[in-house]
């Protein structure tokens, strides 16, 4: 089979042809992809192998407007976020609950605190009072380093932000009390290998 770019020029990939490639080198393949992307990719890949059952969390909107410039189409023109959302991914692993949010930073020493929200701080506290299992998962892009920190120690600093402390997250603590996560080609991002060696 022969593929082809939108210009017309023909694809010229690697030693085998599409045809070849397995269902999941087609997709799962991709490369420079966002942390958000990954661990989309990477919780489809655990689902699929039946490892766990873990999804990003859809945003609540509200549509206010819709336009119908033809009958068989519809364009949304106005909508507002319904309610503060809490964290990005939640799910349940060998029987217990997973909540978490992931986060990317610029800043090579240190995420700001600012990258959270309040509402997701009070979220993660409860899951963890009642039993379950609340993290973040944050990635330094300048050294493409991703780590799995406890939310606990988010619960510190934000609570010290509070009454003067700092205003971010060092990337020390990332590397004395967090977890720094193996990526691979699959899973893209593998957390519950942390998960496991860290909750159970």
């Amino acid at each position: 089979m022969t593929v082809f770019y939108p210009n017309g020029q023909p694809y010229q990939g690697g030693d085998r042809s599409f045809d070849e490639k397995t269902d999941s080198e087609v997709a799962y393949g991709h490369r420079g992809m966002t942390l958000e992307e990954d661990l989309n990719v990477t919780n489809r890949y655990y689902i699929e192998t039946d490892q766990a059952v873990i999804y990003k969390k859809p945003t609540p909107i509200q549509i206010v407007h819709v336009d119908y410039p033809k009958r068989s189409a519809a364009k949304i023109t106005e909508a507002y976020f319904r309610r503060a959302s809490t964290t990005d991914y939640n799910g349940i692993y060998k029987g217990k609950y997973i909540d978490f949010e992931a986060k990317e930073t610029t800043h090579a020493h240190y995420i700001p605190l600012k990258n959270f929200h309040a509402h997701q701080v009070e979220h993660m506290k409860r899951i963890k009072r009642h039993g379950g299992i609340g993290f973040i998962i944050v990635k330094f892009t300048q050294s493409s380093e991703t780590f799995l920190l406890d939310a606990d120690f988010l619960a510190v600093y934000w609570d010290a932000s509070l009454t003067g402390g700092r205003k971010s997250i060092p990337k020390q603590l990332f590397q004395e009390h967090g977890h720094l996560i193996p990526q691979n080609y699959l899973p893209r991002i593998d957390y519950l290998r942390v998960v496991k060696e860290v909750y159970f």
